[in-house]
């Protein structure tokens, strides 16, 4: 599966986030081998939850499939780059990397803000790739705030 392809899937988990009221965030761990392990979008409102992060969701669905923490050579494909809470879960479960859309100049911690990903401080570090089909993510959350300010108004 190519980059964006798995962006693509990301995408649809975005999309379901915004038809119950969450920004549309979407992710998805593929293993070493290829497949998909997990899809998930954020459910933060749905659930009530501040750590219902997709990122968050996906890692967790893709440690129980596999029987283990670590997600060593794992890819997490997310369409908003990842906050600290996000990155460090990455860093903390081994994955191999992190492939973003759109970056996220206030809470991003793979490379705008922070760069968790390669701090030599921590225990591991993980290869990212970032701006995969961006222009459709950065699209998704600009309509879904166009749409949640034009209510409030």
């Amino acid at each position: 599966m190519t980059d964006d392809e798995a962006m693509g899937v990301a995408l649809d988990e975005a999309r379901a986030a915004a038809g119950h009221g969450d920004v549309p965030v979407g992710a998805i761990v593929i293993g070493a081998d290829g497949t998909i392990l997990a899809r998930r979008h954020n459910q933060r409102e749905l659930d009530n939850d501040p750590t219902a992060h997709a990122e968050i969701l996906a890692l967790r669905d893709a440690a129980k499939v596999l029987g283990t923490w670590r997600l060593s050579g794992a890819s997490l494909v997310v369409t908003l780059e990842p906050c600290p809470m996000c990155a460090g879960a990455a860093v903390a479960a081994r994955a191999g990397r992190i492939v973003f859309g759109a970056a996220d100049p206030k809470t991003g911690a793979t490379g705008s803000l922070y760069n968790l990903c390669a701090d030599p401080r921590l225990n591991h570090e993980l290869s990212v790739t970032h701006g995969v089909r961006a222009a459709e993510a950065s699209e998704l959350l600009t309509s879904f705030f166009v749409d949640r300010r034009s209510q409030i108004e």
